[in-house]
């Protein structure tokens, strides 16, 4: 079988990133820079004299702690695939580097032929368009979970979703709909490319979805359906304040825990500590990461 070819440029190395091979998929881990979170959206079940133990832990302090944005970038035959676009200018200051780190290992943007959102929130969709309205990569094709694009597109957000939900609502929309000629909206169950299937993980938005990447066993890129390595893992009982759906994400994200530590599945998370590679351990009624 002729080897796949190299996710980087000849000659390029991607120092300060970590790779890997999967089966046909050659990934290597960008990173978005980081994104800061207070106790009450990271821990809001916790108890007050848990959070600054847990804060420190997470490299943080009093007023909140930073989670890591963990990008893959994926070579697959033909195809670059981005899974999540960060945040472009359009969430926190500190994060928003993905296509500074892309430039960093030779990467341009316009080679990016495949964009797959798990899911439509700023840090993962922000970083769609420039300011001034042209695409960071312009000759991506785009996909969105159906149930993902009928939710935050609906015309009547304002009545039908909580004011907290409003400003989502319009950041996903501007996305979108920037792609909206360029987009195709998948299932659970599809293929994005041989070998990389749909997942659904509903809960923390209605249409989230996880990729399942085909090899010698499975590697299940997740998004956001685990929110953190510390916090979820330990207290996988707890809920997380971004969760659209919380009974549901609570309920996914426990079955996925068990799930992935019965079959040591290998997970990648998108704020787990960087690279966010590695499997789930049981620890008594909790789990542990194990990276790797």
């Amino acid at each position: 079988m002729a080897s796949e070819k190299p996710i980087l440029p000849p000659g390029v190395l991607a120092d300060g990133f970590h790779q890997l091979k999967h089966g046909r998929f050659d990934i290597t881990v960008l990173s978005d820079g980081y994104i800061t979170l207070p106790s009450d959206i990271l821990m809001p079940d916790g108890h007050p004299e848990e959070f600054g133990r847990i804060l420190v832990r997470l490299g943080g302090d009093i007023d909140g702690a930073p989670l890591q944005t963990n990008i893959p970038l994926i070579r697959h035959r033909e195809d670059l695939i981005l899974v999540d676009i960060g945040a472009g200018t359009n969430f926190q200051p500190s994060d928003g580097k993905l296509a500074q780190n892309l430039a960093s290992i030779g990467v341009d943007p316009a080679s990016i032929t495949k964009v797959v959102f798990t899911h439509a929130h700023p840090d993962h969709s922000g970083g769609t368009t420039k300011p001034d309205g042209s695409l960071v990569f312009p000759n991506a094709h785009y996909y969105v979970n159906e149930a993902e694009w009928l939710f935050w597109t609906n015309p009547n957000y304002e009545s039908a979703m909580p004011e907290p939900l409003h400003v989502f609502a319009r950041g996903a929309q501007r996305d979108l709909f920037a792609v909206k000629d360029r987009l195709t909206m998948v299932k659970p169950g599809d293929e994005i490319v041989s070998g990389m299937n749909v997942v659904s993980s509903r809960g923390h938005t209605p249409g989230h979805i996880s990729l399942e990447l085909a090899g010698d066993g499975s590697l299940l890129i997740a998004g956001d359906v685990i929110p953190n390595d510390i916090v979820s893992f330990e207290n996988p009982d707890w809920h997380f304040g971004f969760d659209t759906e919380p009974e549901i994400a609570l309920k996914n994200r426990a079955a996925l825990l068990d799930k992935a530590a019965n079959e040591r599945l290998r997970m990648l998370g998108y704020h787990w500590t960087y690279p966010g590679v590695g499997y789930v351990e049981r620890n008594g009624s909790a789990y542990r990461f194990l990276p790797g």
